[in-house]
């Protein structure tokens, strides 16, 4: 259910928090951030082939909106930020977006997360801006089968970007959904690209956020299965030291330059030091993936809501968040159906 703070009184503003944490003692300080629910690919786990109904531009968050809610959120210790969609690079204007979120102060880190069809121009303003990270998703090199998952003709535009991104120096991450029947032998082939290129490629579980609800009974390529096929075709690998509130469990394969990793989305076993939110682009706030969103604060900012009582429907919030995503699906008051690209990759 839906959860909208209402404000009976005006509220003392609190003190600067150097750090939240929630119920289960676990840090807030990461906040993925989605610009847009419009996505320039169709790609099946994500979004049914007709797309989803658009909202108008109306009911998105203005740039504005988001702006606000970042720098409240850098002031109760959020430092780390991740600019998702949709496709982020749909929405006009981003890069300006994004020079004036770079200044706000506690926000450390910006990372983005695209397909890379419309991100190529944009990469010098970004090594410019200092972009701590690009996220590229890729599920497949192969043309044919690019074209089946996303049902368009792009591929050669993504591999053009990944290559640039390499050499302007920022930093990247290839993101490929592992799909039953899909992109099983683009295992290897992915992360075949570690082996002279020094970037690293994240194997992630499907999930069942692609408009319609759950593919299969049964996940059959979980995160187990994934390393078993990695290590069948390159033998053992090397365990790198996982970073403090990591998703992925992260490879090195003998003798390449990058890693590989595993993120186990669907199997979720990571909850236990989840440290990140989310914000749609109509302004709900999601403390699990699972959830069905719990504060409306598009409504919050938009009826009048000061930075106190920002603050304060933020702290409630985190105060009430569930254990892990199993919990929180089986709070919904409805199944899982939702499109990724509404929720914000």
């Amino acid at each position: 259910m839906l959860i909208s703070v209402i404000f009976d009184v005006p509220m003392a503003a609190p003190e600067q928090i150097s750090q939240v944490f929630d119920n289960h003692g676990r840090p807030i300080n990461y906040v993925r951030l989605a610009v847009t629910d419009r996505c320039n690919l169709r790609c099946f786990y994500c979004m049914p082939a007709e797309g989803i109904n658009y909202v108008p531009k109306k009911e998105l968050l203005s740039y504005e909106e988001m702006e606000r809610l970042l720098s409240v959120l850098a002031s109760l210790g959020v430092t780390k930020l991740r600019i998702t969609g949709g496709e982020p690079f749909v929405r006009q204007n981003l890069i300006e977006f994004l020079q004036r979120v770079s200044l706000i102060q506690g926000l450390e880190q910006i990372h983005i997360t695209t397909n890379g069809v419309l991100t190529m121009p944009f990469i010098p303003a970004l090594k410019k801006i200092g972009i701590s990270s690009l996220n590229l998703s890729i599920d497949t090199l192969d043309r044919e089968r690019f074209k089946q998952i996303t049902r368009r003709d792009e591929v050669q535009r993504v591999e053009a970007t990944m290559y640039k991104i390499i050499e302007s120096g920022i930093p990247l991450k290839i993101n490929a959904v592992v799909i039953e029947g899909k992109n099983e032998e683009d295992i290897t082939a992915l992360a075949e690209l570690t082996r002279d290129l020094p970037i690293g490629v994240r194997f992630i579980e499907e999930m069942p956020f692609n408009g319609k609800g759950a593919n299969y009974p049964k996940l059959k390529w979980n995160y187990q299965r994934i390393l078993s096929r990695l290590t069948e075709h390159f033998g053992p690998m090397t365990r790198l030291e996982d970073k403090p509130h990591a998703t992925s469990t992260n490879y090195r394969i003998n003798g390449f330059k990058g890693s590989v990793g595993v993120i186990p989305a669907f199997s979720r076993t990571f909850c236990g030091s989840c440290n990140r939110i989310r914000i749609t682009s109509q302004g709900l706030l999601k403390t699990c993936l699972y959830d069905h969103g719990v504060l409306d604060i598009k409504h919050l900012l938009r009826n009048g809501a000061s930075d106190p009582e920002l603050k304060e429907s933020f702290l409630r919030a985190f105060r009430n968040r569930a254990k892990d995503g199993f919990e929180a699906e089986s709070k919904r008051s409805t199944q899982v159906a939702e499109s990724m690209s509404e929720i914000g990759g």
